[in-house]
């Protein structure tokens, strides 16, 4: 029995959740993928997964044996790319995910300069306002919003932003101007609500929170979205610094409400630890943290 093949196999099962589909996915027939699980679980002396009409669930075995195999035919994979030369010369193909707003107002500017230095390295760049697992999806690098919360990854700090609530001068001029959160019941919202609830606003000062009762008379599906609801005058908004910096800085939004903010939230690139570090990956790092970092520093 071939195991590095059985363990291929056996990924690609785990990965795809069904016989039939794994055989799609390694072009292989059906009765050969079958064949070889059985076979490996024969050797092993153990049950990898649990087999019904709709899918092949893991068993606990199966779990802890696909984890080890990752791991096992990853370091082949890097022992074969060191061997071919990809971890002293940058080239290849560099897949990076970001958030939207973050990824096309910061991060590809750059990219462009990146790609002109190194014409041997192709990426592809995945903008989504989603935690991406870098393993599963196959993702080289990420940059990330926030506190890391997967330990595992290794975090690389680039920057810093802040949350920003924020109104029209026209719509100021119109209805005041809040002073405190507690103002804000009086006025019409704009909420985006992985930041806020259209229901509740929430602020801190100091050692103080502020759990604000609000009327959300637009909820939007994104950040994007609820500036330009708040340049048009609809109402007030929250929106990460990055987000309106610039409408700020030509006086299409006004600021609001600065001393009741949260702290700063950390912008950091993250990857997962190798023993080793592919040429095209040490360069975009090398290349990129600077340029962002004289961006996105305050």
């Amino acid at each position: 029995m071939d195991r590095f093949e059985a363990m291929s196999i056996v990924l690609a099962v785990a990965e795809a959740g069904s016989l039939s589909a794994a055989a799609r996915r390694q072009k292989t027939p059906l009765a050969t993928v079958s064949r070889k699980v059985s076979e490996l679980e024969a050797h092993l002396e153990t049950k990898l997964f649990n087999r019904s009409s709709r899918a092949l669930v893991p068993t606990d075995a199966g779990r802890s044996y696909i984890a080890a195999a990752k791991r096992i035919l990853a370091d082949i994979a890097e022992a074969e790319r060191a061997a071919s030369g990809e971890y002293s010369t940058p080239r290849g193909d560099l897949i990076i995910s970001a958030p939207v707003a973050l990824g096309r107002f910061y991060l590809q500017p750059v990219l462009t300069e990146f790609l002109a230095a190194f014409p041997e390295v192709d990426v592809q760049l995945n903008l989504q306002d989603r935690t991406v697992n870098l393993l599963e999806e196959h993702v080289d690098v990420g940059l990330r919003l926030g506190t890391l919360a997967d330990s595992s990854l290794i975090a690389v700090r680039i920057g810093e932003t802040v949350r920003v609530v924020c109104a029209s001068p026209a719509y100021l001029r119109s209805r005041g101007t809040p002073g405190s959160p507690d103002d804000l019941t009086a006025h019409d919202l704009i909420s985006y609500p992985p930041l806020q609830s259209p229901t509740l606003w929430r602020f801190k000062r100091g050692q103080s929170d502020y759990a604000v009762p609000v009327r959300s008379r637009l909820v939007v599906s994104s950040i994007e979205s609820a500036c330009d609801a708040a340049r048009a005058g609809i109402g007030i908004t929250e929106a990460f610094s990055y987000h309106v910096a610039e409408p700020i800085k030509s006086g299409e939004l006004t600021p609001l409400l600065q001393d009741f903010q949260p702290p700063p939230l950390p912008v950091s690139f993250v990857y997962s630890p190798n023993r080793f570090l592919p040429a095209k990956l040490r360069a975009f790092l090398d290349f990129m943290m600077p340029r962002l970092r004289a961006r996105l520093m305050p």
